[in-house]
């Protein structure tokens, strides 16, 4: 497939390059070949399965939601209002146990759609089952990194490995992470043995962590220290990885993560809803940690929405600190593209340059929130909202372009079944 994308801006996200005016991107084979000025006496040398007129609207990388778990879709103002507690263990949990494996699959579909209309082109998921998500994924045609959650109550060092193995060659489009839910949800013991898979492997390793002061708190009665000082103490991060929140953290917790290549994903909005707090997103970028955004479950989110996410990374920063000029916007954009692709290990995916996977969005500069052009990347963080998304493009094929999706399922009927789902569960 050949798709000439023309009289456009073009935002790369490479370090130190502006937005290029009157450019276009070609795309070839699932990746990007050709990035910059318009080329037209080539361009017309090739036969293109389509040209696109961009209407001189923004090429950006797609968002990347560093940390999901899709399937929750069908707990959607289902559980809202209540306290963590009550709200995980009488709301969540209950539910979760009628899932089948089916259902999975259909909701995660019914995420991914939302994720397309975001500008969201991979995801950083960890749920029940990996395995439906992967096949929704496969069927979707949408980029995917899983993570495994193994803990007190399923899975097993084995199991991880085995999952591991075979996620990892279940599609192109897909890829396998080794995880765990949570250091209060698991044995030390089983923590170790997983620490040394992590190291016989030779790979990062991902988790909750840090994500309540209750958490931290109660490990420091376990083992007289933080969840993150006990997770290096047995050699967790010895190939980095990633936490997922990172609200609760020292300046010891900060030394480690920088020392051990460890991404931390900050996921504001649901942990505003869930009265979790609000992460030190300005603390990590000054210690030179690698910050990615998500916006965990829609259970406790409630959408599945990156520029929502990006505008409360830098406002919530400028009112802890009591300082309007904390959190550059650039920065924030920073951590819902490139940043996100680093902390999934996406490095084919986070930049809009030739070679690079062809993950893409068209920002419509027709709107009036867009509008003057002062500041576009200032524009996308702070006016910008998924209104703005006109396309959104994965691994070289449109799936989502004005209004309408192009994937393999009926959307109505994914909506409907949904429906159906969460009807049969009450």
């Amino acid at each position: 497939m050949k798709i000439r994308l023309y009289n456009c801006r073009i935002l790369t996200m490479e370090v130190g390059k502006d937005i290029i005016c009157d450019g276009e991107i070609h795309v070839e084979n699932g990746l990007i070949s050709y990035v910059g000025s318009s080329v037209k006496s080539t361009a017309t040398d090739v036969v293109w399965d389509r040209e696109i007129d961009c209407d001189n609207n923004l090429l950006m990388p797609g968002f990347k939601n560093a940390h999901t778990h899709t399937a929750m879709t069908f707990l959607r103002s289902y559980a809202d209002d209540v306290p963590l507690q009550e709200w995980l263990y009488n709301k969540v949990f209950p539910m979760e146990a009628k899932l089948t494996k089916e259902d999975q699959v259909l909701l995660a579909k019914l995420g991914m759609l939302e994720y397309l209309t975001s500008g969201i082109t991979s995801n950083f998921d960890m749920y029940l089952d990996n395995a439906c998500h992967a096949e929704a994924s496969r069927q979707i045609g949408f980029r995917t990194v899983l993570c495994g959650s193994m803990n007190d109550f399923g899975g097993t060092v084995e199991e991880t490995e085995e999952e591991y193995y075979r996620l990892n060659e279940y599609s192109p489009l897909v890829t396998s992470k080794i995880g765990f839910h949570a250091e209060y949800t698991t044995k030390g013991e089983t923590l170790k043995s997983l620490a040394k898979l992590a190291n016989r492997l030779k790979q990062p390793v991902y988790t909750h962590i840090a994500e309540t002061k209750k958490e931290v708190d109660e490990c420091y009665e376990r083992y007289d220290v933080s969840p993150f000082e006990f997770l290096d103490s047995i050699g967790m991060f010895e190939y980095g990885g990633g936490g997922f929140h990172g609200v609760w953290m020292s300046e010891k917790d900060k030394a480690i993560c920088k020392e051990k290549n460890i991404s931390i994903v900050s996921n504001p909005s649901s942990n505003l809803k869930l009265a979790s707090g609000i992460a030190d997103l300005c603390g990590l970028l000054e210690q030179g940690i690698n910050v990615a955004l998500g916006t965990d479950g829609a259970a406790s989110n409630n959408a599945l929405d990156m520029f929502r996410e990006m505008y409360l990374a830098s406002v919530l920063q400028k009112v802890t600190k009591m300082d309007a000029s904390a959190m550059d916007a650039v920065a924030v954009l920073r951590m819902a593209t490139v940043g996100g692709a680093k902390a999934m290990g996406l490095d084919q995916c986070d930049t809009l340059s030739a070679g690079k996977c062809a993950d893409m969005i068209m920002i419509d500069m027709h709107r009036p929130n867009m509008q003057p052009e002062n500041n576009i990347e200032k524009n996308l963080v702070y006016s910008g909202s998924k209104e703005n998304v006109k396309m959104t493009m994965i691994d070289g094929k449109i799936l989502y372009e004005n209004g309408c999706f192009f994937v393999n399922d009926d959307v109505e009927e994914i909506y409907a079944r949904a429906n159906g789902i969460i009807q049969r569960m009450k």
